[in-house]
């Protein structure tokens, strides 16, 4: 490993990293790094799923705040996602060109402004504005993140290591709107957005005083927009990464499905209240822990293509299966909750196995195809939420008919997927 990142870390007492460990001859060893690396790399990453959770349950009040139909609050998850697609792509580009720090500590400030912007927002336009422009900053956090984890890694290793860090952004899901139901609670729904500010300027400084740099200067790539446009071109024409990347959008548009149409499902259809919900959306995210946590494990018995094979088949069965109940009128709790508890489970699984096959020829530049992977998983994400919006009906019909939609499509992207 270059000799930055080595005195960094030498700051913090860890071993140096090893070039050899880095060759692609070695491509299983997961280098030698301090335990709290990949903990505050997911850190990042769940800046992402913490801003997009926590205010879910206050849909109903943030509507009837501004004093809007039921379903309009969702816009603002659209503009959410969008912001996330746009966001990709600059801030991957931004970290090939300036290293991994700046970009992520830049980005992050942003999200905490604009999310503070948020608080103080006057109506529901300025709120979905400002949620854009949040996401744009918190995307930073997402895709730097991952492309640190091929700077560090790769193959197995990778995969095995994202995995990990699953664990930690799977904390989030759970932590997130139950800590929300909770403020609403005892205070108004802006206060969630406060806290969610904090959350920015502490990654902020996070990455200014304690992340090391993973990309010397040496490995930066400045290219103009028309270099940019055509390293983009180049990526796109590689078909492992655009079938990995297919399917890791498709399983987006299945979650972000899920994550739109999972509060007006369980607080208006069946009526539970904030912190009820809380419990409910806990439960689907222990799956997606539980799942990243067993993938680490079965990959090196399975191998990374198998595993999303048989991953992409499971989530089809649990998503027909809730399609199928939901159009059949069926709107028992537990009948709704089990199979979305293992589609959300499955998402654990593939999260991050599409992630390591998108990027695994794309080493010289993660960045860049890290971003790209980002703008499908995102881009697929605002439509999906846009479409839930316009679906909701206080029954799971419209959130399961997109969710089966999103299996689908990782299926189809499977089979067109090479093996190696």
């Amino acid at each position: 490993m270059p000799a930055l990142v080595n005195e960094a870390l030498a700051q913090f007492g860890a071993r140096p990293y090893s070039d050899a460990r880095m060759s692609s001859a070695a491509p299983h060893t997961t280098p030698t790094m301090p335990a709290w690396l990949p903990r505050l790399l997911g850190f990042f990453i769940a800046i992402g799923p913490a801003a997009t959770d926590m205010y879910l349950p206050a849909f109903p009040a943030v509507e009837a705040s501004f004093g809007t139909a039921s379903g309009t609050a969702q816009l603002t998850l659209a503009a959410w996602f969008a912001g996330l697609a746009i966001g990709q792509v600059t801030q991957g580009t931004l970290s090939d060109r300036f290293g991994r720090r700046r970009p992520l500590m830049v980005g992050t400030g942003i999200f905490a402004l604009a999310t503070l912007g948020c608080a103080l927002a006057p109506s529901l336009g300025f709120l979905a504005v400002f949620r854009a422009l949040a996401a744009f900053g918190a995307s930073a956090g997402m895709v730097i993140a991952r492309a640190m984890v091929r700077d560090l890694a790769t193959g197995q290793s990778a995969a095995v290591l994202m995995s990990r860090l699953m664990l930690v952004v799977g904390v989030a899901p759970i932590l997130a709107p139950s800590l929300g139901g909770l403020l609403l609670m005892v205070a108004h729904w802006r206060a969630i957005f406060l806290v969610l500010a904090i959350y920015g300027a502490t990654c902020s400084l996070l990455a200014w005083r304690v992340l090391p740099e993973t990309l010397p200067a040496s490995r930066r790539v400045k290219l103009g927009i028309w270099g940019q446009l055509d390293r983009y071109r180049l990526i796109l024409r590689e078909r492992t990464f655009i079938t990995h990347a297919a399917m890791g959008g498709s399983g987006s548009f299945c979650m972000f499905a899920y994550l739109a149409g999972s509060a007006p499902v369980f607080i208006q259809g069946y009526g539970m209240s904030p912190s009820g919900f809380a419990l409910i959306f806990g439960l689907c995210s222990c799956g997606l822990i539980a799942g990243s946590q067993i993938n680490a494990r079965l990959l090196p018995r399975l191998g990374l293509s198998r595993m999303l094979t048989i991953i992409a088949r499971i989530s089809l069965c649990a998503t027909a299966t809730s399609a199928v109940l939901a159009f059949a009128g069926v709107h028992i709790l537990p009948l709704t909750v089990a199979p979305l508890v293992l589609a959300l489970s499955c998402q654990g699984f593939s999260n991050g196995n599409t992630s390591v096959g998108a990027l695994s020829r794309h080493g010289a530049h993660a960045g860049s195809a890290s971003a790209l992977m980002g703008l499908f998983q995102f881009s697929l994400g605002a439509t999906s939420g846009l479409f839930v919006g316009l679906l909701t009906d206080g029954t799971p019909r419209g959130m399961a008919a997109l969710m089966l939609c999103g299996s689908l499509g990782a299926v189809i992207a499977d089979r067109l997927r090479p093996r190696t």
